[in-house]
């Protein structure tokens, strides 16, 4: 069965599996406010603007008001992780990494620039390097985001090729948080793959029932697990539906590799 796992799904720490990277966006405007009449508020909001333009891929604007802020306060740590996303977003990875590097120093109990940090190093593949930032974020039990945390180790474990690490790490993560879908799909695959098609599925079911649509890769995994509970009615409607939402797809492919082996 094993030659028929699911495809990793790709770290998706930049879009949906990092928490954090661009907390604190709002709709709001640049007037209203000077640096001289309150510096606190001044930098804080130049903060938020840059994130949102940050979040709507206007780099100009955003660079713009991070270097306002810096002028307000050059060892702030919420610009420097600001900076640092924005370097990366636009390719400048040493720039982006010097700013990451900058927010962490500063302020050492920064877990958000933390794992914003780890999230840079998994998008350059070194992966050993974000597990060390990770361990050190999950340690922070204040930390709002820590389940997410957890399952972002979870996925440098799984690159590390270290399967039993990447599901303790996420059954933690479940333990905080039990509809997190991130860590039931991966917790799914895990116990999947180990031939434990009992805990398999039963992760899984959990998984179906907190997403609104599943993934191709979710998808792919209730063909398999079907195939092994001998449930030919929940195979032909996730094949279905694969074959509709996914034709293009890896995922896709492995299922027709899977008919064509029978």
């Amino acid at each position: 069965m094993g030659k028929y796992n699911s495809i990793r799904m790709c770290f998706v720490g930049l879009t949906l599996a990092w928490a954090g990277l661009l907390s604190g966006c709002i709709t709001t405007t640049e007037g209203g406010f000077t640096e001289k009449a309150s510096p606190e508020k001044a930098l804080e909001k130049r903060v938020t603007l840059a994130r949102q333009y940050i979040g709507e891929g206007n780099w100009d604007s955003a660079k713009r008001n991070l270097e306002l802020a810096i002028d307000i306060d050059p060892g702030n740590a919420d610009v420097h992780e600001a900076f640092g996303l924005l370097y990366q977003q636009t390719g400048e990875f040493e720039l982006a990494e010097q700013h990451f590097k900058k927010s962490i120093s500063v302020e050492r109990g920064c877990s958000r620039c933390r794992n914003n940090y780890a999230a840079f190093l998994y998008s350059q593949q070194r992966y050993a390097e974000a597990e060390v930032q990770l361990e050190r974020v999950v340690k922070d039990s204040l930390y709002a985001a820590r389940p997410q945390a957890f399952v972002n180790l979870g996925l440098c474990r799984l690159k590390l090729f270290d399967p039993q690490g990447a599901e303790e790490a996420f059954v933690r993560a479940l333990s905080m948080d039990r509809t997190n879908r991130f860590a039931l799909l991966e917790t799914a695959q895990l116990r999947f793959d180990a031939n434990d098609i009992g805990s398999a599925s039963s992760y899984y079911d959990t998984y179906r029932r907190v997403v609104r649509q599943q993934s191709a890769r979710g998808l792919l995994l209730g063909i398999q697990l079907a195939r092994a509970n001998s449930n030919v009615d929940d195979e032909a409607s996730y094949a279905l539906a694969l074959a509709n939402r996914f034709p293009q797809s890896p995922e896709y492919q492995a299922y027709l590799r899977i008919k064509s082996g029978e």
